[in-house]
C-alpha cells in the first residue's frame, strides 16, 4: 500500500486559501502601486492601501455574489469609521469616546456569525489605524475619499480577477472538502487498530467531522449557487464537479450515516486479521481521496493507485469462514456487523471508482441525480442575515456577544489610557489597540489561542524584518519580499493565525519603512506594542467572559432536537403511502441529514472550547462527552435503520411502530418508554438484519435520554 499523503504544502497549494490570498494581495498591492501616483505620494498610498486591505479582509473564499455584498458593506461602514475617527482626532476625549464606541459597536457585530466579525473587525482595522494622527477637517475629508477610493479598487479588482475563475473556485472549494473527508475516512480507519484508545480516537473522530462538516456546506455554498442543467449539460469541467460532489455526498451518507460498535469488534475480534483489513481498505480510500481532491483543481486524470481490491476479497473470505464456523449463530451481532462493514466498503468504493473516471472528464458521462438539477437546492445553502433586529435583541447582558463586545471596549480603553500615560508609547500607542482587537475573540479558548499566535509571530516577524533591513536596504528586493509576505500572510489568516501573524508583521514593517526613515526604531516599538496588547487582551478575557458551559445545554438540546428530526422525517420517508403521514418531497431526507450534522458540528465545537478553559470552568465532562457521541451514534444508526427498512418489500409495522417509540422518548425524554424490550416490540422479526440497528438506535436513545435528564437535574441544583 502507498504510504505517501499530500504534505501540508501540497495542500496549502491546491486550496482555494492560496488563490485567495494571491488575490487579495495583488489586489492591495495594486492599490499602493496607483497611491503611489497620487499627490502626497506614499501616505497616500498608505492610506489607500488600508481601505483596500479592509475589504480584503472581508474578501473570504465564497461565492462573489455574496462577497461583493459584504464588501460594499465594510466599504460604507468603513469609510463612515475613517471619517468620525478622522473629526475627533484632534480632541483626546472625544476621540477616546469615538475609538471606544466604535470597538464596542464593530465587536456586536459578531452576533452575525463569523462573516459579520469580520465586517466588524475590518473597519475596526481602519479605525484604530486613523487614530495615528491628528487631522484636521480638510485632511478627514481626503483620507476618507482615499480610503473609499482604495477600498472600491479593490473590490472592482476582486470581482474582474473572480468572474473567469468561477469554475475554478469551485474546483477548489471541492478540493478542500475532498481534502477533509479523506481525513475523516483516515480518522475512521483508525477505529479499527485493536490496541486503539476508542475514547481518544473517538473525540479525534468527532473533530474531524465537525471540520468536514463545515468545509462540506463551504463546498455547497460555492457549488449549488451556480449550478443547473445548462451548465452542467455544457461544460464538462462543472459536470466533473458536479458528479465528483454528489459521488462525495452519497460515499459521506454510507460513512457518517452509519455506526459501527467498535467496542463490539474490539470484544470479538481481537487482534484478527478481519479488523486490519477493515483498517487498510479506509486508508486506502483516504489515499485515493486525496489523489482525487489534488486531480480536482489540477484538471488531471487519474488511475486507480491504491486498490482495495485484495482487502475486499479478504474479508469476504473471512466472513464466509465465520460462517463455515458457526460464528454467525454463536455471535450474530459481531456477524451481521461484519457482513454490513462489507457492503459499506464495497458501495464507498464504488464511490471513489466513479470519481476517478470523472477526473478525466469524459464526454459521454451523463450528470448523476439528474432530478436534482430541477429542484430547488436553496435550503441546502448557508444564510447569512444581517437583520438590525439581531443586533438590537442582543443588547443585554446574558448575551456571549454583548459581553463580548463590552469586554473588547474595555481593553481597548485601557490600551488607549496606557498609550496617553507613557509619553513615550504615545505616538505608536495605536499599535496597542489593533493587537487588542485582533486578538480578543468571544470565546476565552479562541483569544488564548489567538493570544499565543500573534505574540510569538509578531516576534518572529519583527526578528525576521530587524534581519532583513540589516542585511539589505535594496528598495526591489524589498518590494519582492513585500509581495511574497503579503500574499503568504493572507492566504494563512484561516489556515494558521501563527505564521500569517509572522508574514504580516513583516509585511506592514517593509510598508512602514518606505514612509519612516527609523525603520530599526519601528521595529522594536512593534515587538513592545504587540506585547503590551496581548497582556491587556489576556487580561481582558477574564473580563464579563462567557464560559462555554452556559452554551452546552441549549447546544446539546438543539443536537438531540435534529436527531429527534432526522427521526422523524425518516419515517416520513418510509410511510408516504401510510395512514398519518405526509408525502415527503425529495430534499427533506437529506436535508434533514445536513441540519443534523450542522447542530452536532456545533455542539461538538462548543465542547471542545471548554476543554480549552480553565479546568474550574469546565462542567459535566463526562456526562456531555457520552452526550456527544451518543448524539453521533444515535444519527448513525437512523440512517441505517431507515436505509435498510427502505430495502424490504413490505415494511412491518412493528419497526415503524417501535421508531415512533423512540421519536417519542426523545421529544420527551421519556426513559422508560426508551427501555422497551426491542424483543418482544419487533416479535417476530427478531432474526431480521435490520433488528441489529433498532439495537443499538435504542441504546443511543436511552443513554441520550439519561444523560440529558441528569444533566437538567445537575443545573437545577448548580454548581457544587
Amino acid at each position: 500500500m502507498s504510504n505517501s499523503r499530500l504534505s501540508s504544502i501540497q495542500r496549502f497549494v491546491y486550496s482555494h486559501h492560496f488563490v485567495s490570498g494571491v488575490r487579495r494581495g495583488a489586489g492591495i498591492l495594486l492599490v499602493f502601486a496607483l497611491g503611489l501616483l497620487l499627490p502626497g505620494a506614499a501616505s497616500q498610498a498608505l492610506i489607500a492601501a488600508l481601505g483596500a486591505a479592509c475589504v480584503a479582509l472581508i474578501d473570504q473564499p465564497g461565492p462573489l455574489t455574496l462577497r461583493v455584498r459584504e464588501m460594499f458593506g465594510g466599504l460604507v461602514l468603513g469609510t463612515l469609521a475613517v471619517s468620525l475617527t478622522g473629526i475627533t482626532s484632534h480632541h483626546p476625549l472625544w476621540l477616546l469616546i469615538a475609538v471606544v464606541g466604535q470597538t464596542f459597536f464593530f465587536s456586536m457585530f459578531a452576533v452575525y456569525g463569523k462573516r459579520g466579525a469580520i465586517i466588524g473587525l475590518s473597519c475596526l482595522v481602519l479605525t484604530v489605524v486613523t487614530m495615528h494622527s491628528a487631522l484636521t477637517p480638510d485632511q478627514v475629508l481626503d483620507h476618507a475619499l482615499v480610503t473609499l477610493s482604495g477600498a472600491a479598487i479593490y473590490i472592482l479588482f476582486s470581482i474582474l480577477a473572480s468572474r473567469p475563475l468561477q469554475v475554478r473556485e469551485e474546483e477548489q472549494s471541492l478540493s478542500v472538502a475532498l481534502m477533509a473527508t479523506a481525513d475523516y475516512v483516515a480518522a475512521r480507519a483508525e477505529m479499527y487498530d485493536a490496541d486503539a484508545d476508542l475514547d481518544e480516537r473517538y473525540r479525534q473522530l468527532i473533530a474531524t467531522q465537525a471540520t468536514m462538516s463545515d468545509q462540506h456546506q463551504a463546498a455547497r455554498d460555492m457549488i449549488l449557487r451556480r449550478m443547473s442543467k445548462d451548465a452542467v449539460q455544457s461544460s464538462p469541467r462543472r459536470r466533473m464537479v458536479w458528479n465528483v460532489f454528489i459521488d462525495m455526498v452519497n460515499m459521506l451518507d454510507l460513512l457518517v450515516g452509519t455506526h459501527t460498535d467498535y467496542m463490539l469488534l474490539q470484544r470479538a475480534l481481537g487482534r484478527s486479521d478481519t479488523l486490519i483489513f477493515m483498517r487498510d481498505a479506509l486508508l486506502k480510500i483516504s489515499l485515493e481521496l486525496e489523489r482525487i481532491a489534488s486531480a480536482v483543481i489540477r484538471e488531471k486524470s487519474l488511475l486507480r493507485r491504491n486498490s482495495v481490491k485484495a482487502e475486499l476479497r479478504a474479508l469476504e473470505y473471512d466472513i464466509e469462514v465465520m460462517k463455515r464456523q458457526g460464528f454467525a449463530t454463536q455471535n450474530p451481532e459481531t456477524y451481521a456487523l461484519c457482513v454490513q462493514i462489507l457492503r459499506r466498503l464495497r458501495n464507498v468504493n464504488r464511490c471513489v471508482e466513479r470519481m476517478l473516471t470523472q477526473t478525466s472528464m469524459p464526454a459521454d458521462l451523463d450528470a448523476l441525480n439528474p432530478a436534482q438539477l430541477d429542484t430547488s437546492l436553496s435550503d441546502f445553502l448557508s444564510r447569512q442575515s444581517f437583520s438590525p433586529k439581531l443586533f438590537s435583541s442582543n443588547l443585554r447582558l446574558d448575551s456571549a456577544p454583548f459581553r463580548f463586545s463590552l469586554r473588547v471596549a474595555m481593553a481597548v480603553a485601557v490600551g488607549l489610557a496606557i498609550g496617553l500615560a507613557i509619553p513615550e508609547i504615545g505616538p505608536h500607542g495605536y499599535w496597542i489597540v489593533l493587537t487588542i482587537i485582533i486578538i480578543m475573540k468571544p470565546a476565552f479558548s479562541l483569544t488564548r489561542e489567538r493570544n499565543t499566535a500573534r505574540l510569538i509571530g509578531t516576534l518572529i516577524g519583527c526578528a525576521l524584518a530587524f534581519l532583513l533591513f540589516y542585511l539589505t536596504t535594496d528598495t526591489q528586493i524589498l518590494l519582492l519580499t513585500l509581495v511574497v509576505t503579503l500574499i503568504t500572510g493572507f492566504s494563512f489568516i484561516l489556515v494558521n493565525y501563527l505564521v500569517a501573524s509572522v508574514f504580516n508583521t513583516v509585511t506592514v514593517l517593509i510598508m512602514l519603512h518606505f514612509l519612516l526613515p527609523e525603520t530599526f526604531g519601528l521595529v522594536g516599538e512593534r515587538a513592545i506594542d504587540t506585547t503590551i496588547g496581548s497582556l491587556v487582551a489576556l487580561a481582558f478575557s477574564y473580563v464579563l467572559p462567557w464560559w462555554e458551559a452556559r452554551s452546552l445545554p441549549s447546544l446539546a438540546d438543539a443536537a438531540i432536537r435534529a436527531n429527534e428530526t432526522y427521526l422523524k422525517t425518516g419515517l416520513q420517508q418510509l410511510t408516504p403511502r401510510g395512514q398519518d403521514s405526509k408525502s415527503a418531497s425529495a430534499n427533506d431526507w437529506p436535508l434533514a441529514r445536513r441540519n443534523t450534522m450542522v447542530a452536532f458540528s456545533n455542539f461538538a465545537q462548543a465542547f471542545y472550547r471548554m476543554m480549552g478553559e480553565p479546568p474550574s470552568r469546565q462542567q459535566h465532562i463526562a456526562e456531555y462527552n457520552n452526550l456527544l457521541i451518543q448524539n453521533h451514534v444515535l444519527a448513525s444508526e437512523v440512517a441505517a435503520a431507515i436505509e435498510q427498512l427502505a430495502a424490504l418489500d413490505e415494511l412491518p409495522a412493528s419497526a415503524v411502530n417501535f421508531l415512533q417509540d423512540m421519536d417519542r422518548a426523545l421529544h420527551d425524554r421519556d426513559l422508560e418508554l426508551a427501555s422497551q424490550d426491542v424483543n418482544l416490540s419487533l416479535g417476530a422479526s427478531k432474526g431480521a438484519d435490520w433488528v441489529f440497528s433498532m439495537k443499538q438506535l435504542q441504546r443511543a436513545v436511552q443513554s441520550i435520554v439519561r444523560e440529558a435528564v441528569l444533566l437538567k437535574e445537575l443545573d437545577r441544583q448548580g454548581p457544587q
